[in-house]
């Protein structure tokens, strides 16, 4: 017993050591202002650091728009169709349908089967799962795509108890029918546990920083004696050490979805442009650099930044519009630097300069940036620098133009939080949008 105690520990060593990490992005289409899949895979392609996407549906114009780009992959089955695909022939038709016509032209990595599942609390979905996952393996093997995992995402709620990550457990109503059970399949298959980490939805204010990443003492794990200087890191190992419980600490973890919304309701005061900056620009450079966490040092988490536009025809509260990087015309929401440079590719996030600038807030009409340009420009702000010729002409755009005029009206009327209201459309930040030639006040 003693030497498979010590074989095993070598083996998750081992794997600790070898894992590889790679930096994908969720590409949703929930929106009517979208460009083409084939001006996006190109755009990822040629203009980002990705080498992955991560789609929620197999939709076919998606699929044949990352054929031979040398991106990877991950198609996502909706939860619906789980129960149907439990059984052999309806998995092999899927196979036949949504896989072959496309691979391996197109570099299917995963088949992400259902989303959050667990969190449905849907108990014919959650009894369906494993055997439609096992399905889909056989239906893959046997037409000989054995390099196409599949895998399911979780959200969060899977712990019975999460007090300290080293004493995490799964959720007792299913760990011995359902996570054990998902456990084996993924050791046999060499396939991941897949997560959707979201400090986001965790943060309550006095734990702001410690999400962020920002300057903060550290929280201690009492049992392990552990450090942990950020949340996401405890959300990993908390599902390590979950796993581990089980013996299959070995078994990869992949970063199904991970971001924070730039944008949120009056009553969500974490939904902010600063905040997103933070958290986004930290955790990509942490996860590029392979540090791993307290409880996997060293390990490289393949992870999918959540998402890559913003997203108008979302349900819900404002933020669920606004996770993404960029905007539908590719121009980027904030600076998260995952744009290609040609030099060194890791993040070095904007650092807040101390000062307070008034921008515009997100999904701004153009009629109320065009109110709020004439009002600042006809009530004494020098617009000189945003006319033709000028050094904040371009862009040449409604936006930029009315974030120039509004932050001079701001600075110049008194620096108070009413001087940036405009009827509510203006918002405070400390990333100085100054870029070029162009020097905002």
């Amino acid at each position: 017993m003693h030497l498979q105690n010590l074989l095993l520990l070598f083996t998750t060593v081992l794997h600790l050591f070898t894992s590889t990490a790679a930096l994908g992005v969720n590409y949703g289409a929930m929106a009517d202002n979208l460009p083409s899949p084939a001006q996006v895979a190109n755009f990822i392609k040629t203009q980002t650091i990705f080498d992955s996407v991560k789609l929620f549906d197999t939709n076919p114009d998606f699929l044949r728009a990352f054929a031979n780009t040398g991106i990877s992959v991950t198609v996502t089955i909706a939860n619906g169709d789980i129960p149907a695909l439990a059984d052999t022939l309806s998995a092999r038709r899927w196979v036949a349908s949504n896989i072959k016509p496309f691979y391996p032209q197109t570099n299917i990595k995963y088949i992400c089967v259902g989303n959050e599942v667990l969190f449905s609390n849907n108990q014919d979905l959650i009894n369906n799962l494993i055997p439609a996952m096992r399905s889909l393996n056989n239906a893959l093997v046997r037409d000989g795509f054995q390099k196409i995992k599949v895998t399911t995402a979780h959200a969060l709620n899977i712990f019975q108890s999460r007090v300290i990550p080293s004493l995490a457990r799964f959720r007792a109503d299913h760990a011995q029918t359902f996570f054990l059970p998902l456990l084996q399949f993924h050791r046999e298959t060499k396939t991941p546990f897949m997560i959707n980490p979201y400090p986001y939805f965790e943060v309550k204010q006095k734990s702001l920083s410690f999400a962020l990443y920002k300057l903060h003492r550290g929280v201690i794990d009492k049992h392990s004696g552990k450090l942990y200087t950020n949340m996401l890191d405890q959300l990993l190992d908390s599902t390590y050490s979950a796993m581990n419980a089980f013996g299959y600490g070995d078994v990869d973890i992949v970063i199904g979805e991970a971001g924070w919304p730039s944008q949120g309701d009056a009553n969500d005061p974490f939904a902010t442009m600063d905040n997103a900056i933070s958290y986004n620009g930290n955790m990509i450079r942490e996860i590029l650099a392979g540090k791993g966490t307290p409880l996997m040092p060293n390990r490289r988490f393949e992870t999918y930044i959540f998402a890559l536009f913003n997203e108008n025809l979302k349900p819900g509260p404002v933020a669920e519009k606004n996770w993404g990087l960029f905007w539908p015309n590719f121009a980027p929401v904030y600076n998260a630097s995952v744009m290609r440079n040609g030099s060194q590719p890791a993040p070095t996030p904007a650092v807040p300069t101390g000062k307070q600038f008034c921008v515009p807030k997100l999904g701004v009409s153009d009629g109320q940036l065009q109110s709020n340009l004439d009002y600042a420009c006809g009530n004494g702000v020098d617009c000189l620098p945003i006319n033709l010729g000028g050094a904040c002409f371009e862009p040449n755009n409604l936006r930029a133009h009315a974030s120039f005029a509004m932050n001079s009206y701001y600075r110049t009327k008194g620096q108070t939080f009413n001087e940036c209201n405009f009827g509510g459309t203006g918002q405070l930040t400390t990333v100085d949008p100054s870029y070029g030639n162009c020097h905002f006040l």
